[in-house]
This record gives structure tokens, sequence and C-alpha cells, in this order.
């Protein structure tokens, strides 16, 4: 009954009200502990964002790796990355949205709920303590009632026993009469003093119990359940926030399906031949080398004579190319090995040529430091073809732009001219020499890069019978002399590191002819063959090679020997492809093959 009449309040007493407090407490406290939840939430959000967002950054594509996007499955995976890049940009959505709706929501709104908690509790106790000095009142003066009461008792008992002693004096029981009048007179004071303030606790504790607490609680009551909602709310936004964003992530997902869906195998294929199409033809086939017409020729002193002349004939244009090495007496060609077939092939086939001329060698040396040739020439034709166009289009684009400014420059001074308030025309000038020394730096530049385009499309090879190759075995035998082709294959266009040379294979082939004393030549001959290794030597001494034609080495060097001395002190080595020379024959320990020593 007294619930029903408070309303359906929390509690009327004392206990329930310390009750109250600390659940109302707990409930503040559970607020703060999930708003730090939230924000704990938040943070795993942003870095789960920041450590996506490094890695699509760490993998996306370098300046230098930027001919990979011309492959599908390239441009695939960067655009997933991209994705990836927006897929963690909701994500850091998602914690900025927390932080906003939630978090910054319930700090305030933690705060505004202690103060108001603060304020209903003080009430409280405020009328705690006003009805517990009423009832301190109460007790006051109903002790003094009681008091009063036996005072005036006792008093009446000594009257009557004063008036029944027939000793005592008429003034004595007098007097003990008029004190127990005046005690019975206290007493009743303090009975209508007791009845008063009884009768004003007991309003002042209905009304405390009744209304003022009813009223209290209601409100702590009404503060609670409103947390309570607030709550669910906030638990709901939670929610919400990772919905919200779903549509997008979802669109993500979809662009990385697509883009993953796009990838063109057959694409890439055609992509990667035409990247690496060279625009040399393949080696034509390997002619028959008949040696059964040296079995079939008649053995004769005619024959032998012939043979005796040619070789007395081939002496003299031994002895004078001496002149390629100026402080060697003797200089003698390659000797023709006579390997299986199977051999050379391999040895063909494996091998690379050597260098043939000293401007080959410098852009060998060059590609061996690291740096590329201006024009391209270490590429194949086609390729090189390629980033010649693409260099003449950047350069076009720079003159282009300079062009642009002139126009614009230009034009501002014909209005200065016309309006000389606006600013002086003869401040434009020096800026416009400059954009027409740039522009004339540029076009020259581009006749140059075309010059060399002209050249790569005036020598791309053309389609043709395929070339036939020749043995210089078999030639030798027929007694004519094997045509050298001019850097004819892939092959003869290599550079000691395996790069091509600017030289084509449509250039004009130029056939060997035998030397002749005016061949005065400090160098090599560029169409001179490889000599073959006859053997190895090691290094006893060391020797640094500052003259000409010779080669340095160290002490225990390992080297192939491709001529051995010939009494003039000198043994020529090889250290590989593009390094040869000759070196002092008693600074090396020469071994020698079995067949070049029979020979």
């Amino acid at each position: 009954m007294v619930e029903e009449k408070m309303g359906g309040c929390w509690s009327q007493t004392k206990d329930q009200f310390d009750n109250l407090e600390k659940h109302t407490q707990w409930g503040i406290d559970f607020v703060e502990k999930y708003t730090k939840f939230v924000k704990e939430r938040s943070e795993i959000e942003l870095n789960y964002a920041r450590q996506i967002r490094n890695l699509s950054k760490k993998y996306q594509p370098k300046k230098k790796e930027e001919d990979e996007n011309k492959y599908t499955w390239c441009r695939a995976f960067y655009s997933t990355l991209n994705e990836l890049n927006d897929y963690a940009g909701q994500h850091e959505v998602i914690a900025e949205n927390m932080t906003s709706q939630i978090i910054a929501d319930l700090t305030r709104y933690a705060q505004d709920v202690k103060t108001e908690r603060k304020s209903h509790f003080h009430d409280g106790r405020k009328a705690q303590q006003q009805v517990e000095a009423s009832w301190k009142q109460l007790e006051s003066c109903k002790r003094k009632f009681e008091r009063d009461c036996k005072e005036a008792d006792r008093a009446q008992q000594h009257f009557e026993k004063m008036d029944a002693d027939i000793n005592v004096t008429k003034a004595d029981v007098e007097k003990a009469r008029q004190q127990a009048q005046m005690r019975h007179q206290m007493a009743s004071d303090s009975k209508n003093e007791y009845s008063s303030y009884l009768q004003k606790f007991n309003q002042e504790q209905n009304e405390h119990y009744f209304t003022i607490i009813p009223n209290i609680f209601q409100k702590i009551q009404a503060m609670e359940e409103k947390r309570i909602e607030r709550m669910g709310e906030s638990l709901k936004t939670f929610a919400e926030v990772d919905r919200q964003i779903l549509p997008i992530i979802g669109k993500c997902l979809d662009g990385m399906t697509q883009v993953a869906e796009s990838i063109e195998p057959k694409n890439d294929s055609s992509q990667v031949i035409e990247s690496y199409k060279s625009g040399f033809e393949p080696p034509g086939d390997v002619e028959f080398e008949d040696y059964g017409q040296a079995m079939k020729r008649t053995v004769s002193e005619t024959s032998l004579n012939n043979s005796r002349s040619d070789n007395k004939a081939e002496r003299p244009s031994k002895g004078k190319s001496k002149t390629l090495w100026p402080f060697i007496k003797k200089n003698k060609t390659p000797k023709q090995s006579k390997e299986p077939l199977s051999h050379r092939f391999n040895d063909l086939m494996t091998s690379k040529p050597k260098m043939h001329c000293l401007r080959s060698l410098r852009r060998g040396l060059s590609l061996k430091l690291g740096s590329n040739p201006e024009d391209f020439s270490h590429l194949p034709p086609e390729q090189r073809r390629k980033k010649l166009q693409a260099k003449i289009d950047d350069i076009n684009k720079d003159i282009q732009k300079e062009m642009d400014q002139r126009d614009a420059l230009t034009k501002m001074k014909e209005v200065y001219i016309k309006n000389p308030q606006m600013g002086d025309p003869n401040s434009v000038d020096p800026r416009l020499g400059e954009i027409a020394n740039n522009i004339e730096k540029l076009q020259a530049e581009a006749q140059k890069f075309e010059g060399w385009l002209a050249e790569v499309e005036g020598r791309m090879p053309v389609k043709s019978d395929p070339p036939r190759r020749t043995s210089v075995l078999y030639e030798t035998q027929n007694n004519t002399p094997p045509p050298t082709n001019n850097n004819n294959c892939a092959q003869d266009r290599e550079s000691p590191d395996g790069s091509y040379t600017e030289e084509q294979s449509s250039e004009v082939q130029s056939k060997v002819q035998p030397e002749t004393a005016e061949s005065g030549d400090e160098f090599d001959d560029p169409d001179e063959e490889m000599l073959p290794t006859i053997g190895t030597c090691k290094a006893i001494y060391p020797f640094e090679g500052h003259n000409e034609g010779t080669i340095a080495v160290t002490e225990g060097e390992l080297l192939y020997v491709i001529e051995e001395d010939k009494g003039d002190g000198w043994t020529r080595v090889r250290r590989n492809e593009e390094e040869e020379g000759y070196v002092p024959t008693s600074y090396v320990e020469v071994f020698l093959d079995s067949n070049a020593k029979d020979s």
C-alpha cells in the first residue's frame, strides 16, 4: 500500500536510498566503461586503416615500373590496391563516426548525469536530515512530557501525604498543594507541546515519505531510465556506423572482382611479344660440309705444288699484318681448329662474339659502368625504334610547352606596349630569350633523335629468303675466303655484356680481303673473327700492361691462350670475350692443349 501511494517509487527507506545511490553510480561507471570500449574500437579501426594504407602504398608501382601498366594483370593488381586504399578509408570513417556520434556524446552525457545525480541525492539527503531533526525534536518533547508527568505524580503524592499527616502545619500542606498544582500544569503544558509537535512531525513525515522522497526518487528513476535508453541508442549507433559503410565496402569488393575478371591473358601475351620483339631475322640453315671432296681429289705432284704455292702466297699476307701490333715481330692469323661440327655449333650458340670496333668497346664499357647510351644502341632495332620515338614525343611535348609560354609572353608584351602603365615591355625580353634558347636546344635534340630514328628505320631488316650459314672450314677447303657479314645476326650485334650494338643486319656486307702492305692500322680489323683458344696459362708475376695491345694481369690469374709465343717473347691471351692482349711469355706458365701441340 505504501509503495502504491508513492507512485511506484523505488524506495522509501534510508537503506534503500543508500543502495539506490550505489546503483546509480554503478550505472554511470558502466557508461564510462562503454565509452572506453568504443574509443578502443575506434583506435583499432584507425590502426587497421593505417596499416592497410601503408600496405597499399608499399606495393604501389614505382616510376621505374610504369611499363608494367600495359599488362592487364598488373593493372588489375594496382586497381586492387586503389580499391584497398578506399576500403581503408571506410574504416577511417567508422572511427570518425564512432568518435563523433558515440564517444563525444557519451562523454558529455556522463558529465551531465553525474551533475544531475549529485543534485538529486543532495536534495534527498537534505530532506532526510530534516526528518531526522524533526524526529529528534519530537523525542525531546516526548521525554519532557514524560518527565513532567512523573514530577506531577510525585508532587501529588507528596501533597496527599502531607495532607494526611496531622503533625504537618497548614502552611506546609498549602505549599505542597501549590507545588502539585504547578507540576500538573507543567505536565499539561508538556502534553500540549508534545501533542502539537507530534502532529507537526507526522505531517512532515508524511510529506517526506509521500511527497519529497518520492519526487526525488522519481527524478532519479527518470535519470536512470534515460541513461539506459541512451545506452541502447549508443549500442544501436555502434551497429549503424558499420552498416552505413557496408554499401561502399561492397562497391570496393565489387571493383576488385571486376578488375580481376578484366584480366586478358591473350592481350598480355601480345604485349610481351610487342615489348621484346627485336626485329632480327633468325639465322639461316647450316650448310652441309662435304669432307668427302678431299678424298675424291687425286693426290698428285701438281696438286701438292699448287697447295705449296698457295701456302707461300698466304705467308706474305700473314707477315704484313704485323703492323697491327707495332712492337711485335710476328703476328699469325688464327688457325682453323679442326673440331667436330657439333662442338662448333655449340660454341656458336653459347659463346659471345668479340667486340669488333672501338665504338662498340666504348659502348660496352659504358654499359658495364651502368649508363645506357643516349641513342639506345644497346637495344634491339624494334625496341630501339620505340624508345627513340617515345623520346622524340617527349621532346616535342617540351617544345610545345615552351612555345605556349613564348606565345603567352609575346601577348603580354603586346599588352604592355599598348598599355605602358601595366608594365615594362622590356622586362619580358630576358625570359623570351631564355625560352628561345630552350626551344633551339630542344629542336636540335629532336633532330638528333630523329636522325637516329631514321637510321634505325632505314636499317630495319626486310623479310627475304633466310640466309644460309656457311661453314668456315668448308669454305677454306674450297679455297674461297669466308664471307664475313658485318654484324649479320643477332649474335654479331651483341656487346660483351650481352646487349646489342647499333649496327644492324642490313648493313653492307663486306668480304674479308687479304691484307696488303698498306694496311697500317694500329687497331684490330673490325671484321677479324675471334681466335680459338689453344690452351690456358697462369700468371707467375703481375704485369701492368701500360703499352697499347697489352693486357694487365695479376699474379695467380688464369687466362686463355689464343696465340703462343712465336719467338718474339710475347704470348697472346684472352680474359673474356672483350678483353684480350699480349703478355710477356716469361711472366706466365703456359699449358697448351694436346691438339694445339699436335698442330
